[in-house]
């Protein structure tokens, strides 16, 4: 068993030491779980491989990834979430900090409605950035504000992490959709009251819209976009999401009809051509065939290490922490907030949480209160510099005269606002619980 258990280690160390010389995250994961298995198991592993590898491509629950996804980089591409945050913008501009609300308010609506980041921050970076520097936002504070708020559809459903993690943990996708929908709106409420405090404090910071801007506008022709830009997505989120939390449609079918939804819309915006289609199915493949053969090379890792005893290291590991189930728990957040500047959440998904989660399930912790936890701290993630994903997606699209620098400090307001909302769901485990319970799941 001590020779075991020195494999597992030197399977971890050499995974780590792969990533450190450049290695992908994917390859690293594959040679090192190979290297290790073979180690342990000999040819047998050949042998147990194929079954885990089959388990994963014929999951019909991860077939809602590619749907979701084509779902999301439609209305990206056929610039339906454009028009949704120019409009969103001018309605909100005459407030202190308008601006960044708007911004914040199109994160949940895009999040809702294409659950990838990516796409989310370059749209919003690219349309306001620009804008928000003319009307004298601090650049900290935009680049913040944009930031985060496209992080907000790794949290608020349908999100690829909450499919994946209701895989991982054994629960439904429509438990986690409805457990995740409340605190994911708690924190972009968050969010929001943070941007009004600067309003009120410190304005120069967010100053609003000029006056003679504002009366510009046309109110009716303002209410006319509002209804046309912003109520076809809103409707689209609502058939999609209300139809897997009142238990009408499986998460898999409700991404087929939110997919074939995003086509209509791009039609009756009278925008459908075959390069947005073409453009739409590249962008699907590339960001699927990324998830799925994370998801592969990541079965040999997590076969040689449940079976070379690796569960029993971390039993014995989460036995020494002191204070039982709410002291796991904390070490749990503060190891994955520490993975999360070094490896993304699919990586974190797929080799920590199979190595955690026996501990838990000892403990009888409710796991949709956990898994809602735990996606609330990767979406962390995203914003943790040195190698946070939102931060790179905006650099690569900032005008002139923002730096680096600009980016990170501002996103650690939103790197603590969330850490606030963490606590808040650990503290009140009712906000994650209460949706599903009500609805009966």
């Amino acid at each position: 068993m001590m020779g075991n258990e020195w494999i597992v280690l030197g399977m971890i160390a050499g995974f780590l030491g792969l990533m450190i010389i450049g290695i992908p995250v994917a390859i690293a994961l594959a040679v090192s779980g190979f290297v290790a298995g073979y180690i342990g198991f000999g040819p047998m592993l050949f042998n147990l491989m194929p079954a885990r590898l089959f388990g994963v491509v014929s999951n019909y629950t991860l077939l809602a990834i590619p749907l979701f996804t084509f779902m999301g980089v439609m209305l990206e591409k056929s610039r339906v979430a454009e028009d949704m945050l120019d409009t969103i913008g001018t309605a909100m501009g005459g407030l202190k900090g308008g601006m960044g609300l708007a911004i914040v308010l199109v994160g949940v609506l895009m999040g809702a409605s294409t659950g990838i980041v990516g796409a989310t921050v370059v749209t919003v970076g690219l349309l306001t950035l620009p804008t928000l520097m003319k009307r004298g936002y601090a650049p900290s504070v935009a680049c913040g504000t944009i930031c985060a708020s496209g992080t907000l559809g790794q949290i608020i459903p349908p999100s690829l992490v909450l499919i994946l993690l209701s895989d991982i943990m054994g629960e439904s996708v429509g438990t986690l959709f409805a457990a995740a929908l409340i605190p994911g709106l708690v924190l972009a409420g968050i969010y929001c009251a943070y941007l009004i405090l600067l309003g009120m404090f410190m304005p120069k910071l967010v100053p609003a819209v000029p006056l003679e801007e504002r009366q510009k506008i046309n109110r009716a022709e303002l209410r006319k976009k509002l209804l046309r830009d912003v109520g076809p997505p809103v409707l689209l989120v609502l058939a999609v999401l209300g139809s897997i939390v009142a238990g009408i449609a499986a998460p898999t079918e409700a991404a087929s009809m939110g997919a074939l939804g995003a086509l209509l819309i791009a039609v009756g915006f009278g925008r459908m051509n075959m390069q947005l289609l073409k453009d739409t199915m590249h962008g699907t493949l590339t960001i699927s065939a990324m998830v799925y053969f994370i998801l592969l090379c990541a079965q040999p890792f997590a076969l040689a290490f449940r079976g070379l005893g690796g569960e029993d290291m971390v039993h014995g590991l989460f036995d020494m922490i002191p204070g039982g189930e709410v002291g796991a728990l904390l070490f749990l957040m503060g190891l994955l907030f520490i993975l999360g500047f070094f490896l993304e959440w699919i990586e974190i998904s797929y080799i920590a949480l199979p190595m955690f989660l026996p501990v838990f399930i000892g403990y009888g912790t409710d796991m949709v209160w956990l898994a809602i936890l735990i996606a609330m701290n990767l979406q962390m993630s995203f914003l943790t510099p040195p190698f946070g994903w939102a931060l790179f997606f905006l650099k690569g699209v900032t005008p002139p005269g923002i730096t680096t620098r600009d980016i990170y400090v501002g996103v650690l307001p939103f790197v603590m606002l969330q850490a606030l909302a963490v606590a808040v769901i650990f503290v009140f485990p009712s906000v994650a619980t209460w949706l599903p319970k009500a609805i009966g799941w």
